[in-house]
Order: structure tokens, then sequence, then C-alpha cells
């Protein structure tokens, strides 16, 4: 938690309606727990102790009061809630980062931070997603400069520490009330300048060099699942430690399965002699197998068949999802005469019941329309 989003109603224990009263009990009560001379040598009770002092100096004022409940800490940063002058509030950047370990102010650092993470986006086959493979990518990174080691400095040379911050890479302003750090704005929050830059670099300690990478693709990935590579990501300023690179997988559209998870999904035609009669199906699936699925005699069209475990691989895990085939029943457009003729005596034995469905709802169709 960062002193930015302290609220100093709730390190007061109160509600933000509360009135003077509540509020006064409540600082009292923790100013009693939290007093130094009732724990002598606790540091810890001692900056919480100021900090409520400082949460109640400003909750008991209306008018800081107001400025804080419209503006939140922004109010003080800006100097609206109060004069300078202010007394009993100390150091607050101190206060906070003793009691939640960082400073007021987003914690600036010294020393130049990581390098930034990058993206590449890969598109992989679905039978790619469910073996897995091994790649490579090239991407275009920036490293560390080999001429200075990454410290942006003329080899034989080295920065030195700023003269405006004294090398703590952060500098201290009154604002209303509060003492607040901020970056250096002459070293960037690195606490030292380079004077005699790196020729090969011009003082980044870093430059824009293409990079061939092993990627390792798991079993079971999908549209949307990130590969980390630690330490592949673009190096950081001044010999910092680089940033991580973030493969983002995406799945190439498969001319027959469809996939929901771990689920694959098809769609399967059938002759209507099969579909009548039942029978057995035999479909490839993404391990070179063959499943073999049982078609009962009278399926209809968009009826769905599962197969157990015929699906993708689990993410790092153990197992496969499912197969889900859809039924297409379909309806001959080329006969011969022989098969003609024969479907012509069929139709003359029909009486209705081969296809409840169908007459069913003519019936029905009769019924209400009082045919």
């Amino acid at each position: 938690m960062s002193a930015t989003e302290i609220d100093f109603y709730e390190l007061l224990g109160v509600s933000r309606d509360a009135d003077g009263g509540t509020i006064k009990s409540a600082y009292r009560k923790l100013a009693m727990k939290h007093h130094p001379d009732r724990n002598p040598g606790c540091s810890e009770s001692e900056a919480k102790f100021k900090a409520i002092s400082v949460a109640y100096d400003c909750l008991k004022d209306p008018q800081k009061r107001a400025a804080y409940d419209r503006y939140g800490m922004e109010a003080f940063q800006q100097g609206m809630g109060g004069g300078a002058g202010q007394q009993g509030f100390g150091d607050i950047g101190d206060i906070f980062e003793t009691i939640f370990g960082q400073a007021f102010g987003g914690g600036a650092q010294r020393g130049p931070r990581r390098g930034a993470d990058l993206r590449y986006d890969m598109q992989v086959t679905l039978e790619e997603a469910f073996h897995g493979k091994e790649t490579q990518v090239e991407i275009e990174v920036s490293k560390h400069c080999e001429d200075c080691h990454g410290t942006g400095a003329r080899p034989g040379t080295r920065a030195r520490a700023c003269n405006l911050c004294q090398g703590h890479g952060k500098v201290r302003a009154k604002q209303g009330f509060f003492v607040v750090e901020r970056p250096c704005p002459n070293c960037h929050g690195r606490g030292e300048v380079i004077t005699d830059p790196c020729r090969s670099c011009r003082g980044e300690g870093r430059i824009d060099t293409p990079q061939t990478l092993d990627v390792e693709i798991p079993p079971g990935v999908d549209t949307g699942t990130r590969i980390r590579l630690s330490g592949k990501g673009e190096a950081g300023p001044q010999g910092a430690p680089p940033g991580d690179l973030y493969i983002f997988v995406h799945i190439a559209p498969h001319a027959i399965f469809q996939r929901e998870g771990t689920t694959l999904a098809t769609r399967v035609p059938i002759s209507f002699t099969q579909a009548a009669l039942g029978g057995e199906i035999d479909i490839p699936d993404l391990a070179g197998e063959t499943v073999t699925l049982s078609i009962p005699a009278g399926i209809q069209s968009g009826k769905q068949l599962r197969q157990r475990g015929a699906g993708m691989p689990v993410l790092q895990g153990r197992g496969r999802g499912d197969l889900v085939v859809e039924i297409a029943v379909e309806t001959p457009t080329k006969l011969t005469k022989e098969q003609r003729s024969l479907l012509e005596q069929f139709r003359e034995t029909e009486t209705g019941d081969e296809c409840p469905e169908s007459r069913g709802f003519f019936e029905k169709l009769k019924t209400v329309l009082g045919a």
C-alpha cells in the first residue's frame, strides 16, 4: 500500500460521515494504545502514533477535512489543505515509509529501474497447440552495451553523484503542510549523472540488437495463453536488470475442428440410410488416432455425440477434454433408377409412424388452423 492510497478515516477506524466527537474519541483510543511512553523503544508504535496524529490534525479541522474529502491526498500535494508553516505534521514521507515500507509520493527509488517488458504475438496451428512444439522467434530488443557494460559512461570513466540530490535520487519540497519527496529532476531518480557518455550507446547503456530466442510451446495452449521468458525483455538503463518477454499465443482457425477450451467440436454429415439404420463412423483425431462413434438408429440432424478424452490436452495438467460431434443427416441428390425404385417402394409402405415428429407436426397444424 503506497502512502498516496492511505485513507485518514480508515487509519482512525471511523466512517467518512463521522462527527467531530467520534473522530476525537477514536484518535484518543489509538493515541493511548500507540503512545511512545506506553511502548518504549518500539519504532513501529512511534510511527503509528505520528501517523494517526497526522490524520487527526487533518480531520479535526473543517477546512482541511473538506479539502481532503474532495481531493484526497492530492489536496495536500498541491498545497490546498492549508498554508505553509503548519505544525505537528512533520515529514509524512518518513512516517508512512516506516509504517508501510514506502515513501509518500510513490516510493521514489535511487538508481535506474529494470527494463521494460516486451510483447510478441505468435500464431500456432491447432495441431501445434495439441502437441506443443519448440520454435524460435526473432526480435529486436535493447541489450546492454558491450563497450561500457551497460553503465552508459565512456570506458575508463564513471558516472558521478548528482549535485542536486547528492546521490539520493530524490528531492524534498514543502507543499502546504507536507514535505513531499519526488524523483530528482536532474538525474531522473538515478542518483548519478554521466558527464562523459559512451560513444557506442550515447550514454543509454543499451543498444538495439536482433535476437533469436528459443521458445517452448507447451501442449494445450489456447488463444490468450501467455508464455513468459524471464530476463529477455528490454535492458534496463545504466546497467539495470532487463525486463521480461511475453509470448502471446493465438490459435489459427482449423478446417475441421472448432475449439472451446479443452473441447473439440466438429460437424459430420452422414447418409440418410445410415441415420435410419444406425452404424459406426470413424473420425481421425489430432493425436493421429481413430475415434469410432456409434450411430444409433433413427438419429436426427443436430444430435450431438460426445467422446470423452478425445479433445485437447489440459494445459500443464493431465488428461484431455472431449470431442463433440454434431450429426448432419444428408439427403441424397443423385439417385440411380434402382435406388429411386426402391425408395418409391418404401414410400408405398409408409404409415406415418416411421417419422412421428413429422406426423405430429401436421396433425397439430390442422388442429390449430381448424382444418
